[in-house]
């Protein structure tokens, strides 16, 4: 299909939450392969169709080593997450050049509607878990690093727009 562009930070809409999708169509396929195209060609683990721009609650994500494993989901939520949590470096097209080590369950359970538009429980554990809460965090209007403290949170924000600059 197409690699679509990012949006830049600060762009609203990166803040904004998506709305939530009614049924799998034709056109949520499309979405969803330009997404995996996008993720791949980054290269990424994951992408929610906010950060190209589209408001919907549509996510893809693919950890695997050999890629080509992509999971597609509309309307993604946690229904269970574990105590136990995992550090990993995070980043994001919308602001590149910095990135952060955020802490997030090492699992999770998720609930979404599939590519059959039907609806899937599925566990996801490791970097899929943390790339499936990382793109549910973009749905809701969030960054990963608004996990931050604020004194870290400024202290990347500023490097951003030293890189930007």
């Amino acid at each position: 299909m197409a690699v679509r562009r990012c949006l830049p930070w600060p762009d609203k809409r990166l803040r904004s939450a998506a709305a939530d999708v009614d049924a799998v169509t034709g056109e949520t396929r499309a979405i969803w392969q330009d997404m995996i195209d996008t993720m791949e060609a980054m290269p990424g683990v994951g992408l929610a169709a906010v950060q190209i721009g589209v408001m919907q609650r549509l996510a893809v994500v693919d950890a695997s080593a050999e890629r080509g494993q992509a999971v597609r989901m509309a309307n993604p939520e946690v229904l269970h997450a574990s105590i136990e949590l995992r550090e990993h470096e995070e980043a994001s097209p919308n602001l590149p050049g910095v990135s952060a080590t955020i802490k997030r369950p090492r699992a999770v359970t998720v609930r979404f509607l599939n590519a059959e538009g039907e609806v899937e429980e599925r566990d996801f554990v490791g970097l899929w878990a943390t790339s499936v809460q990382h793109q549910i965090d973009h749905l809701r209007g969030r960054m990963y690093f608004d996990r931050l403290s604020k004194v870290k949170r400024d202290m990347l924000l500023r490097k951003a727009r030293k890189i930007g600059a």
